[in-house]
């Protein structure tokens, strides 16, 4: 009997030990996110790093330091971009995606971030899972240039030129797997028609081979392209965005021109490592927005080259989902491989 009483005992404080260990656990956890949340709300309290995964200089970093100039400004500690630049961005966004997850970590980054996942047989980071969209902050449309010397007004006029003689034309783009790059293996595919893409080591060099005409064509982004349009050293054909761009407003759009589903840009987002506090991002996200909102910001991003975008974080996650599928079919579809 006694021992039977024992052991009733020994199970009732088992039971305690564990109910305790619970609640304790739960308290403990409760505690946790009750000061997680509160240090989130008082966000931030120290500088803030902004990694950018391109040169100095770059349309990525030229807009990361407005953003993080009117950031600093508006949070009120410093914002400090960080150029990490290699292997088509994957480097910087590689340290983006393993840095702490507590918004002090920022990553501002360009369309590489949803074209390498197709282009790169390996890339440090997932495109869905590494991160937490802020916005995609601005982008520009990229566009179809020719030296004046061709005798073509439009581009199904240039596109009845390489049909006549295949091989014989070339399309000057910034380099392998860019978004300039892929729109012209886009067109390539579309019009089934058989022209070379000229990779070259930047957007300065792949404009420089057109005006100088040792590339009949060009495509390549809308900012380092503008001032060699207006000043008559190239003719612009079509540019890829939904609509037209009002800094070559006389330029048709690519449905415009007769090619549907054409559309491309160059995209600045921002983002911050996956499982950074809502209440983080949120904070981001409305401080992004309202900086947007400026005049003058708004006047150096179009000065640029840009328009302004100021998506959600919910609908940048859709888009990068429809970009990376997107580039993904492309780069499949035209062969292109990347050690």
């Amino acid at each position: 009997m006694n021992m039977n009483m024992n052991l009733i005992d020994l199970q009732s404080k088992n039971v305690l030990t564990v109910v305790s260990s619970c609640i304790l656990g739960a308290l403990l956890m409760s505690i946790m996110l009750a000061s997680m949340q509160l240090s989130a709300q008082q966000y931030p309290t120290r500088p803030v790093r902004m990694i950018v995964p391109f040169a100095a200089g770059g349309p990525t970093d030229v807009i990361g330091r407005v953003v993080a100039q009117k950031l600093t400004e508006s949070l009120g500690q410093q914002v400090v971009v960080d150029n990490r630049a290699g292997a088509g961005g994957n480097i910087g966004m590689g340290l983006a995606a393993s840095a702490p997850a507590d918004g002090y970590t920022v990553a501002m980054v360009s369309s590489s971030f949803v074209v390498n996942p197709g282009l790169y047989a390996t890339i440090p980071y997932d495109p869905y899972k590494s991160f937490a969209p802020i916005s995609n902050v601005a982008a520009s449309p990229n566009v179809f240039t020719i030296h004046p010397s061709i005798n073509a007004k439009t581009l199904k006029e240039l596109l009845i030129l390489i049909a006549a003689e295949p091989r014989k034309f070339s399309v000057a783009t910034p380099g392998i797997g860019t978004t300039p790059d892929l729109s012209a293996q886009l067109l390539r595919l579309t019009s089934k028609l058989d022209f070379i893409a000229v990779p070259f080591g930047g957007a300065g060099p792949a404009v420089g081979a057109v005006v100088a005409n040792q590339v009949q064509i060009g495509c390549t982004a809308l900012p380092p392209t503008t001032p060699h349009i207006k000043a008559g050293r190239l003719r612009a054909v079509a540019v890829t965005s939904a609509k037209r761009v009002a800094a070559i407003a006389d330029v048709p759009t690519m449905n415009e021109a007769g090619f549907k589903d054409q559309e491309a840009d160059t995209l600045q987002g921002l983002l911050v490592p996956a499982g950074t506090p809502k209440v983080v991002v949120n904070v981001l996200h409305g401080h992004v927005a309202k900086m947007l909102a400026q005049a003058d910001v708004k006047s150096r991003v179009e000065a640029l080259g840009f328009d302004i975008i100021g998506s959600s974080p919910q609908e940048f996650a859709v888009q990068i989902k429809q970009e990376v599928d997107k580039w993904t079919k492309v780069v499949k579809a035209a062969g292109i491989k990347v050690n």
